[in-house]
């Protein structure tokens, strides 16, 4: 929502197992399945194309406005601990136009530094709201314009197919669209794990996305879409925190915390909450962000200046604290010999 220019009769060893997810640091498990192109959703968890399970760790890059210090940021925060980085693409609408070779690029450097990449369009952000923010469908009408430096890369990108495409008025829109938009990309050969941005800035509070997850996901012929949620001020507390991931396990259905800070212009930010849940119940999560916020959001940067030396109290939070990324992040073992 940030507005910016910017899981008598048991045996021991499935008992040991099923306590070893549990432990902090502890590497998810893999499943037996068929081999899949690339990463891929099955019984409500996400898994790499080695069938073990991954839980994202990692933070957003606004690659729009600062792709010369991409590079040099996929490294930092690698070394910090990162396996995942969400980055900001542009349609060419906001900014200027991240074609195919950029893209290309940007997946080249997270394979280099062993990241997942995880791109999304940033153009639609408040869609309905902001006047220059675009529709998702032409978010997809992108994705489908650059499929060519996309397919072949399942194994190490993730498409979030728009960021915070409706806010507080359009929201009744959302299921119809996404499941249109899921569609479209199935029907011209993208067959990545999608993510799919909640309404209400991301935050779902009209339980639009909860409620109609299950349809959605139906929508889906590959069954590969995972539901991202935006935490904010709407999230300020344990229980809403728990009430609202519950019902996405509880269904069996994918879902990933992709955005999330300590504070927004909407309230506090129960940030250790946000934290403890998914690491217990082992779901991704991508802190916003990495550095280079705009001045009304500056004090979300984990590093001044895009400076790995100069930690913000935010950035030591997100990677030294209880559930941080340092603690709890592991490596894609796609990138594993």
């Amino acid at each position: 929502m940030r507005m910016r220019i910017t899981i008598a009769g048991v045996s021991l060893v499935a008992v040991v197992a099923a306590v070893s997810i549990l432990l902090v640091g502890e590497r998810p498990h893999s499943v037996a399945a068929p081999l899949r192109p690339g990463f891929h959703v099955s019984g409500g968890r996400l898994y790499d194309a080695d069938n073990r399970e991954f839980v994202m760790r990692g933070v957003g890059h606004n690659h729009v406005f600062y792709p010369e210090r991409t590079a040099r940021v996929f490294s930092d925060v690698k070394a910090m601990g990162a396996n995942a980085v969400r980055v900001e693409l542009s349609t060419g609408v906001i900014a200027k136009r991240n074609d195919a070779a950029d893209v290309a690029h940007v997946i080249a450097l997270c394979r280099q530094n062993r990241l997942v990449c995880v791109l999304v369009v940033s153009d639609t952000t408040g869609w309905g709201y902001r006047p220059a923010a675009i529709a998702q469908a032409r978010a997809v009408d992108y994705w489908i314009s650059i499929r060519q430096a996309l397919i072949g890369q399942e194994k190490y990108a993730i498409l979030n197919v728009a960021n915070e495409p409706y806010v507080l008025d359009n929201y009744q829109k959302w299921p119809a669209d996404t499941a249109d938009s899921i569609r479209r990309l199935r029907a011209a050969g993208i067959r990545h794990t999608l993510l799919v941005d909640a309404p209400d800035w991301g935050q779902d509070v009209s339980f639009t996305m909860r409620d109609h997850a299950a349809e959605v996901f139906a929508a889906d012929k590959y069954r590969n879409t995972v539901f991202s949620i935006h935490m904010y001020g709407a999230f300020f507390r344990t229980t809403t925190v728990h009430d609202y991931v519950g019902h996405y396990l509880a269904a069996k259905l994918p879902i990933a915390v992709t955005e999330f800070a300590y504070t927004h212009h909407d309230g506090d930010v129960d940030e250790d909450a946000i934290m403890a849940e998914a690491q217990s119940q082992r779901i991704g999560y991508l802190a916003w962000s990495w550095s280079g916020n705009s001045g009304d959001v500056g004090n979300l940067d984990m590093v001044t200046a895009f400076n790995p030396r100069a930690l913000t109290w935010w950035g030591r939070r997100v990677f030294n604290g209880p559930n941080g990324i340092r603690q709890t992040s592991h490596e894609a073992t796609v990138y594993t010999p």
